[in-house]
């Protein structure tokens, strides 16, 4: 196998697992971080400036289906770890590996552009780097997350008083004696309206779509192995929803009673220990969706309003690569145009790990899988279909995934599991039969 040049863009998670693999592999791997931090979103303040995580901020799966496989989290870690905890994690995944000889820290990448090929060898990648020098590279592999740029409700630029993101969150102090509105009912909305209420006068929060929020602990363990036995992959839709919506009743009862609409459609998974109860004890009232603001007055979808202090937006994010420009960005209609979640159709050669949310599983884990099949493609053992049959696989995904999820947009990069895991797996198993077959295996 040819060793190649790659360079892997930042040091979080993605980045960390897809340079592991490619340098088992024997290739010469550069990681570009902008920060001084391995871990990314989990190093609280991170230096790199793109971590949103708070101070309270866990994990949402269970820490023993959460770790890299071949390097797990440990066992004396909580059941679901601290971000602390986690930090500590891939700075020992680092180690034991040898990353960091290996990351150039304080490179901000500014650009990335194709190098065509000419007599002398194939095509390459160009990386312009914020210090205002250039390196070339055989491939390159983008790992920088997808929570950089927030998405913002319409009443932020109406609302007179305290106006955040959820991306700006840290601790729930500062918010004391003051009424706090979290628009958002996603796990960051959850856990931010769970911590204001301790401090704040009245913490509202606002629910702008229907949400099924299940307990995160069942039966003495982690709910997520409740289901992982009863969810059997040939079980239809609707008796899947029926199965989560039974539990759920049976540690928090309807929906309804709380204050939220239970979906009758796919939505990610949402999960807390805590926040039904803080709501049932009138710590947390719940509001349907904002329409306006009226200077500091909230208007709400049912013709109620509120006066408010603060709002603190959980409204999620929306995909940005700022260094990549003329149709270099996968991001087409708000769609993501990559075979296997991993590889740009249109130009050979540049990849991407982590950019997806895996619905009711481990983010991390499934970076790990990615970048084991990555290091197949590098090195020729899964062999990529033509554009055409990459671009029509594609175009199956978009209409699969827009029956599953009416809703569009806010679910661009959910992701299933089981069957992304299944897929990957094939195609890593028919390599090694393939290698059996003609004696190299």
């Amino acid at each position: 196998m040819r060793t190649e040049r790659i360079a892997v863009i930042g040091a979080g998670a993605a980045g960390l697992c897809a340079a592991k693999h490619l340098l088992q592999r024997g290739h010469d791997v550069t990681v570009h971080e902008r920060g001084t931090e391995v871990g990314g979103l989990w190093v609280y303040e991170n230096d790199n400036g793109a971590s949103p995580a708070y101070w309270s901020l866990r994990i949402n799966s269970e820490a023993k289906v959460t770790g890299f496989k071949d390097f797990p989290i440990p066992s004396g870690a909580s059941l679901y770890p601290r971000h602390t905890e986690m930090r500590t994690y891939f700075e020992a995944y680092a180690e034991r590996f040898g990353l960091r000889e290996h990351i150039r820290f304080r490179s901000t990448v500014e650009g990335v552009e194709p190098v065509p090929a000419d007599d002398d060898r194939p095509p390459r990648w160009r990386l312009r780097l914020g210090d205002g020098s250039e390196v070339e590279y055989d491939r390159v592999v983008v790992a920088n997350g997808h929570q950089a740029v927030p998405v913002h409700p319409s009443l932020a630029a109406e609302f007179t008083g305290e106006y955040l993101h959820s991306r700006d969150y840290r601790t729930p102090e500062r918010f004391a004696g003051r009424t706090v509105l979290v628009v958002g009912t996603g796990n960051s909305g959850l856990d931010i309206a769970t911590d204001v209420c301790a401090t704040a006068k009245s913490t509202l929060l606002s629910a702008r779509s229907p949400v099924l929020i299940m307990p995160r602990m069942l039966f003495g363990v982690p709910v997520s192995r409740v289901l992982s036995r009863l969810e059997k992959p040939w079980l239809p839709w609707p008796i899947v929803r029926r199965i989560r919506e039974l539990l759920t009743y049976v540690v928090h009862g309807r929906m309804e009673q709380w204050g939220f609409i239970t979906p009758k459609t796919r939505t990610h998974p949402a999960s807390h220990p805590t926040v039904v109860a803080q709501i049932a004890w009138d710590r947390i009232a719940v509001r349907p969706g904002t329409v306006s603001a009226d200077g500091t007055t909230v208007n709400f979808a049912d013709g109620s309003s509120a006066e408010v202090d603060t709002v603190i937006a959980a409204t999620g994010y929306e995909f940005d690569v700022p260094f990549l420009k003329g149709g270099l960005s996968p991001v087409v209609d708000g769609r993501i145009d990559l075979y296997r979640r991993i590889v740009h159709t249109r130009h050979p050669g540049l990849y991407f790990i982590g950019l997806f949310d895996v619905s009711g599983g481990a983010n991390i884990r499934m970076m790990d899988i990615q970048s084991r099949w990555l290091g197949a493609v590098v090195d020729g053992e899964v062999p990529l279909p033509n554009e055409s049959a990459m671009a029509t696989h594609i175009a199956d995904e978009h209409r699969r995934m827009a029956r599953l999820y009416p809703k569009g947009g806010r679910y661009a990069l959910e992701l299933d599991p089981r069957e992304y895991g299944l897929a990957i797996r094939e195609d890593l198993n028919q390599t090694k039969e393939a290698a059996a077959t003609s004696g190299r295996g």
